[in-house]
């Protein structure tokens, strides 16, 4: 029988002990170091130059070398999927209300400021009916937000810190699209990775006005990139851990079967603007999740543990939940 797992190349960036960087092909149940190159970025770079496919690209570069996964995520080697050496050129942003049931937890949280059907439930009804156009067309614009830049990015058993100021620190299980901007302006997809779209469900639950600010909070990127076209159905499972045992879990579901917009639709609708397709810059954008421990009335405290797993991704994502010192700011007129 195929291990669906172990289909799909996954390219991982790596730190060493002395602090060297390095890239990672992983196929199958074997995983090499690359040579030649120190970042995904750098790979992919090359890879457009030369018209070949990334996956290609990083085959022509492996090593001897072998690397045991576990043991470098365990040790706190293992970086995000991609990142930038200018963190100002690395947008994090995403579409919600994109999932089959996405609604019903959104419009929970609006309906008891509404008479009538919900914004939220209009957007999710309109991208169900037109979120998948024939190829070639543009389909229903989904909802947008942004989340910030680089420093925003956390990366596999790093922290996920929660401002001072925030009413929820909450957990998004779901998948991220990842991209880079060519010579030309054209923003090709290096591939997919498990994220944690971290968010503020309170404050967002109090006016759904107030979307933008439950959005500005970091976000954790798993460490394995998914090279190729994602599955179309993709099953997991997100959990919270606290003080060792099991508070919630729940399966979750992604990839376009269990969605309402295509990711060509959703891809569309974001590089459209023009100043999303500056050269050389990094694009995150979150596809959105239905999976929401928030909507299991779960309150969430530091020290809690997020983790999201999901074939055919062979890591998990863990994150630990913190909460950030109180940040006093005083704007002075010069």
């Amino acid at each position: 029988m195929t291990i669906t797992r172990f289909i799909q190349p996954r390219l991982i960036q790596h730190r060493d002990a002395d602090g060297n960087r390095h890239v990672i092909l992983a196929e199958g149940g074997d995983a090499r170091l690359l040579v030649g190159v120190a970042t995904t970025r750098e790979l992919a770079a090359i890879a457009i130059a030369a018209g070949q496919s990334l996956a290609d690209a990083a085959r022509t570069r492996i090593s001897d070398t072998p690397v045991d996964l576990d043991a470098e995520l365990a040790a706190g080697r293992l970086l995000p999927a991609i990142d930038h050496p200018d963190s100002a050129r690395l947008l994090l942003a995403g579409t919600g209300l994109t999932h089959l049931g996405s609604a019903s937890g959104r419009d929970a949280m609006h309906k008891a400021a509404a008479e009538h059907q919900t914004d939220s439930m209009r957007m999710f009804l309109e991208g169900v009916e037109g979120g998948k156009p024939a190829p070639g067309q543009v389909g229903q614009q989904p909802e947008w937000f942004y989340k910030g830049d680089g420093q925003s990015l956390v990366g596999p058993e790093g922290p996920l810190t929660s401002p001072a100021f925030a009413q929820d620190g909450s957990e998004e299980p779901e998948l991220a699209g990842i991209y880079l901007i060519g010579d030309d302006g054209t923003p090709f997809r290096l591939g997919v990775a498990l994220a944690n779209e971290f968010s503020d469900h309170v404050t967002e639950r109090h006016n759904y006005l107030w979307l933008a600010h439950s959005k500005l909070r970091q976000a954790a990127l798993g460490a394995e990139l998914l090279l190729g076209d994602p599955p179309a159905d993709i099953r997991g499972t997100s959990r919270i851990v606290r003080d060792g045992e099991t508070l919630w879990e729940k399966p979750f579901l992604t990839g376009e079967d269990n969605m309402s917009h295509h990711f060509a639709n959703l891809e569309a609708h974001h590089f459209k603007y023009a100043g999303f397709r500056r050269p050389g810059d990094i694009h995150v954008h979150f596809f959105g999740t239905a999976t929401l421990s928030f909507s299991d009335a779960v309150t969430t405290r530091k020290g809690d543990v997020f983790e999201i797993d999901a074939a055919p991704f062979t890591l998990p994502l863990r994150n630990t939940l913190n909460i950030a010192e109180a940040d006093t700011v005083t704007v002075r007129t010069l």
